[in-house]
């Protein structure tokens, strides 16, 4: 599997624990699971939202899609996986629409802390 490959499907994981978090952690808060009020849990979701929300507000392209885009200058065969996942991830917005949305999205997790709010056991 090429380096670039495996660089975009750990970007693709990075934005699946940041947008799948939110969704699991109000389901698993309505069934009284206790793992979404795990501190580590729920502080590295929220500094992974707001280290894109930050880099979006600085104008900073994504590190992992910089380091992909120069693997990709080395390795010139596209992939099945780079294919898919690009599809998946990867849109053609302006970048005041992905800001806008990001800065929601944080300010809803945010908000989370305190509708359902960690607990150290």
């Amino acid at each position: 599997m090429p380096l670039a490959d495996v660089v975009l499907i750990m970007h693709f994981f990075y934005v699946l624990f940041v947008v799948g978090s939110l969704p699991l952690i109000w389901i698993g808060a309505y069934f009284k699971h206790s793992f979404v009020r795990n501190p580590l849990f729920r502080y590295l979701h929220l500094a992974a939202i707001l280290f894109v929300v930050i880099e979006s507000l600085l104008g900073v392209v994504c590190p992992l899609t910089a380091l992909e885009n120069s693997l990709r200058q080395v390795e010139t065969e596209s992939s099945f996986i780079q294919h898919w996942v690009h599809q998946i991830l990867f849109y053609s917005f302006p970048e005041y629409v992905f800001t806008t949305i990001y800065i929601a999205f944080a300010s809803l997790a945010a908000a989370t802390f305190k509708w359902i709010p960690p607990q150290s056991r």
